[in-house]
């Protein structure tokens, strides 16, 4: 059996530093991730004057629940997607001008629903280039609350952001959605946002949040679910054993579902208190399986497909084409480089069997979760490079060295 300690969950900091900037007093999170992308967004929240202390195993935020305590800064949001989404919403709640500009894969990814629904809150918010995209710059004067509809179909993160502003209005929030997308990450928010000293009701399809503030608090981040696929999906193809500690039945993260897959084609899965075990026994079976709410691992899952008993079909996961990179063309060409069959459609992935896979040089497009899937694959098939294996620093910078262990651990 081979124990995994995975690294803290890059949704949970990401959050976490929010409710912690934004809370009234001094806030310590426990475990937090280091990776690229939170070491911007805690450096994003430097740039705006919030004091952040950081040792190894944990992060010390003191909150301003007034907003930022610079009148003006400028802020880049590197690749992080949660920085570029929720760090210019924490800025609308303070006072002053903040410019926000992001990597050239970031200002790929869109933004318009968010601040469409900013400015329908009467934030002064602007695009510097294209619509919709950064750079963008908020002149902020804090934001009266009230109603506002949202259509969070190509992202949790434009609903999130917006809970997470709901406490810091004058008036509170009610935010009627549209579409969602990846809904389990919502209930992440609103769980984190209770323990932060806020209650988020909903009435159908409504969030009602009140206004009042947040209060500082001591957080534990658990370990990051998307990052576990990786280990357990190799559990179940190598045919070995993978127990991850601080991922169990009370995890927050809705990706940790990943596993009941791995139990659909034949994997064997314990989930208990505070622990998951998944055990290969020697055989995978074809699936058609709905991820739309876990579709960060959909990658994952298309890495182990070839080596099914039958067709593996992945369908509703339209919103992972707008990620870091097209991941489901991402996922189809990579799997076509090592001779595999596959079709694809607006929303969905076939794997079929066939030949054996054989090895070959990834493209990654820069893409953190199509290099640590395909790594996935490596297990069972040698010769697999990577044209840009450095890009896991975004969540996991060491994860190579982690999962190079996990292999022999695992032969």
């Amino acid at each position: 059996m081979a124990l995994v300690d995975i690294p803290g969950s890059k949704s949970i900091t990401a959050r976490a530093l929010f409710l912690a900037a934004a809370a009234d007093g001094v806030t310590t999170l426990q475990r937090p991730l280091r990776s690229d992308d939170t070491e911007g967004f805690a450096e994003g929240l430097t740039r705006l004057g919030y004091r952040v202390g950081r040792t190894p195993d944990a992060w010390q935020v003191d909150g301003r629940p007034q907003g930022p305590a610079l009148a003006e800064a400028d802020v880049y949001c590197r690749d992080g997607a949660t920085t570029a989404r929720f760090l210019p919403t924490l800025a609308a709640a303070g006072h002053g001008v903040y410019r926000f500009d992001a990597s050239p894969q970031m200002r790929r990814r869109p933004l318009l629903p968010l601040t469409r629904a900013l400015r329908d809150l009467g934030v002064d918010l602007r695009h510097g280039e294209a619509e919709g995209h950064h750079p963008l710059t908020v002149r902020a004067a804090g934001v009266e609350g009230g109603e506002v509809t949202l259509d969070a179909g190509q992202s949790s993160q434009y609903l999130t952001a917006l809970l997470l502003l709901g406490p810091l209005t004058r008036t509170g929030l009610r935010i009627t959605v549209t579409d969602l997308v990846s809904a389990p990450y919502v209930e992440i928010t609103i769980a984190m946002m209770r323990a932060f000293g806020v209650e988020v009701g909903r009435e159908g399809d409504t969030y009602v949040v009140p206004p009042g503030g947040y209060r500082a608090t001591t957080y534990a981040i658990e370990p990051d679910a998307s990052t576990a696929s990786y280990f357990f999906a190799a559990a179940a193809l190598t045919g070995g054993e993978v127990t991850v500690p601080g991922l169990g039945a009370g995890a927050l993260q809705g990706d940790l579902r990943f596993v009941d897959v791995l139990r659909r084609m034949g994997a064997r899965v314990d989930v208990g208190a505070d622990r998951t075990t998944v055990s290969g026994t020697g055989e995978l079976h074809g699936v058609t399986v709905n991820m739309r709410d876990v579709s960060d691992t959909m990658p994952t899952l298309a890495a182990i497909a070839p080596f099914a008993s039958g067709p593996v079909r992945i369908e509703d996961v339209a919103n992972t084409r707008v990620k870091e990179c097209d991941r489901l063309e991402a996922c189809a060409e990579n799997l076509r480089r090592l001779g595999v069959e596959v079709a694809t459609g607006p929303d969905w992935i076939e794997i079929r069997p066939g030949a054996a896979p054989t090895g070959a040089d990834v493209k990654t497009y820069g893409d953190h979760r199509i290099v640590m899937s395909f790594a996935v694959t490596g297990l069972r098939v040698p010769g697999i490079s990577f044209d840009d294996p450095g890009c896991v620093r975004k969540t996991f910078p060491g994860f190579h060295e982690a999962f190079a262990e996990l292999g022999q651990r695992l032969r």
